[in-house]
């Protein structure tokens, strides 16, 4: 009986998996579905630059009602762009675009595919480590959020997205910004 209880409990453990790296905030256990072309992202999984030069297609398993800000991050930048190896590990955003909406009906696998006709308020930036050795993987965090209806983005967090890039904190813009937790996630790595 014992051992049951383990295993359902190993069982739970894998299903409410975090979709966010380990030791990032905030955590999120609704996968984000990211698709480059025919590869779908699972957490974690390893890309090349030229996999995701593209921005890719999102879309959410869950039901997709609302209007949906999307960001990407990566935890894994150094503070020294010549010469990665000798700068500090920190964070850098690439994207937030909103506007995100379901477009048509869900796939038969039950996913909602979501567009968005902006490119602001950080357009399509996609991943460009330099190289590095030795090699060294960066994290490409995707956050999804619910926009609140009518947001506009309020001064203190735009002042965020247009010149705290290097070492960006997603807690501290989800207070400026006035955004709940995000609703869905999931990151990829690419090695320079």
């Amino acid at each position: 009986m014992k051992g049951l209880n383990i295993l359902s409990a190993l069982v739970l453990a894998g299903i409410s998996a975090a979709q966010t790296p380990e030791g990032f905030t905030p955590i999120v256990e609704q996968k984000l579905e990211v698709t480059f072309g025919s590869k779908a992202v699972t957490p974690g999984l390893a890309l090349s630059k030229s996999d995701t030069s593209r921005q890719p297609t999102l879309g959410l398993s869950i039901p997709a009602n609302e209007t949906y800000l999307w960001m990407m991050i990566d935890l894994d930048a150094s503070t020294n762009f010549l010469n990665p190896a000798q700068g500090q590990r920190t964070t850098y955003l690439h994207t937030v675009i909103r506007d995100f909406k379901a477009s048509g009906s869900a796939t038969a696998d039950g996913v909602s595919t979501l567009t968005s006709s902006s490119n602001s308020p950080v357009a399509w930036f996609g991943p460009a480590p330099q190289p590095e050795n030795p090699p060294h993987p960066h994290r490409y965090t995707n956050l999804l959020w619910e926009q609140p209806q009518n947001w506009q983005i309020p001064a203190s967090a735009s002042q965020m997205l247009q010149s705290q890039k290097t070492g960006f904190d997603v807690p501290k813009f989800i207070t400026a910004a006035g955004l709940s937790d995000p609703i869905a996630a999931n990151y990829f790595n690419v090695t320079g």
